[in-house]
């Protein structure tokens, strides 16, 4: 759409627009860039004084640990074709494949199916084929670079479970505090109520309290549970402390007024023209909100969702708290690898776990990018 003349900027703030908006993307992306490099070297390239060194990995590279050319190329390419297909055919396939109430599900499973993809296509199809045209062309390495860091931490150090750990809390608090938060949110952006608005108001405000006063006031209850619970379970009441139910429990109770409050102000843009056409149709209450409703409120739904995901995966205070060691999840088990480790060599390691975490971040962003956008500019729905 054109835009005119009076409302188009001037080249000179269109410029400077542009040049702080890539410097940002340049101070925000080079952590990230660069201990991404460094876990894919051997310990004297990863930990050297020249960045040519941590770049091109020399050591790496004389150790016979390289990649050609057509290795480099075949990586590249793949990592285009895994953002084209989360972008442009995910959404496709999804819409086509899944019945309209399970949109959600849908969604998880496509973006469980990609990362998996891509795993077995990056790390177990691709290298014997590339390995065994590089012999059979005599292709010579020119970069550094070596993967058996992250096969120590997934297969060495287990992290796998610690994996499994979090995906347990990460969907757990996501699906609570999406129900939740949905019927509380459509209720309370359909009610008149004011008693309703200021108990969220409070609930918010004791969402804004640092989390170790709250998870101070629920440790003795976990620690205790046992003898709190026998009396009505018998011997078979169990101690929550240490168990992922615990560390739901509590993170739905941070989370969910913020989910509720978002979720509401979704649901308020919504116009209640669509319900009382929904129910003059012959529609009830539920009806209404599930056949009408929900299918408008989807991208609200998924930004809420993202939020709650990202509570769960990237906390820190409450799983480290509230979780012992068997069954901790990744960003404390990697705190404990930086604690613990005192080689170069498990230095790596440990960052080699910390980029492994930001691979799941990075495929929901490129599989749901359009649901996000749509949320949050979900202000613009007009009856």
């Amino acid at each position: 759409m054109a835009v005119s003349r009076a409302l188009r900027q001037p080249l000179s703030l269109r410029l400077t627009s542009a040049a702080f908006l890539t410097l940002w993307c340049l101070i925000a992306a080079f952590p990230i860039f660069w201990i991404t490099v460094m876990s894919v070297k051997l310990p004297l390239d990863a930990f050297a004084s020249s960045p040519w060194e941590v770049l091109f990995g020399p050591a790496t590279l004389a150790a016979g640990k390289g990649l050609t050319l057509l290795d480099i190329a075949a990586s590249l390419g793949l990592l285009w074709a895994t953002a084209w297909v989360a972008m442009c055919r995910v959404p496709l396939w999804v819409a086509a494949f899944t019945p309209p109430n399970v949109i959600a599900l849908g969604w998880l499973v496509a973006a469980a199916m990609l990362g998996l993809g891509f795993v077995l296509m990056g790390f177990v199809i691709l290298p014997p084929i590339l390995n065994w045209i590089n012999s059979a062309l005599g292709l010579p390495a020119i970069l550094g670079l070596t993967t058996e860091h992250y096969r120590a931490v997934w297969v060495e150090n287990a992290f796998w479970h610690n994996f499994l750990n979090s995906m347990k809390v990460t969907l757990g608090v996501t699906a609570i505090s999406l129900t939740v938060g949905t019927f509380a949110g459509y209720a309370l952006a359909r009610s008149g109520s004011k008693l309703a608005f200021w108990i969220l108001i409070v609930a918010l405000i004791f969402r804004a309290l640092p989390h170790s006063v709250l998870v101070t006031g629920y440790l003795p209850l976990f620690i205790n549970s046992a003898e709190i619970l026998r009396p009505f379970l018998g011997d078979a009441a169990p101690t929550l402390y240490g168990q992922p139910l615990a560390v739901i429990a509590v993170l739905v109770a941070i989370n969910q007024p913020f989910t509720i409050w978002m979720l509401r102000s979704f649901f308020h843009n919504i116009p209640a023209d669509l319900d009382e056409a929904a129910r003059v149709d012959g529609c009830t209450h539920f009806q209404a909100f599930r056949w009408v409703i929900m299918p408008v409120m989807w991208p609200g739904v998924i930004t809420t969702g993202l939020f709650s995901f990202l509570l769960g995966y990237n906390d820190f205070l409450v799983t480290s708290l509230l979780l012992d060691a068997s069954n901790q999840t990744m960003v404390p088990a990697i705190a404990g690898f930086f604690n613990r480790e005192t080689t170069m060599t498990d230095q790596v390691e440990a960052i080699a776990a910390a980029v492994s975490i930001t691979a799941p971040l990075f495929l929901l962003v490129m599989v749901f990018q359009r649901q996000i956008v749509s949320g949050l500019t979900a202000g613009a729905v007009k009856g």
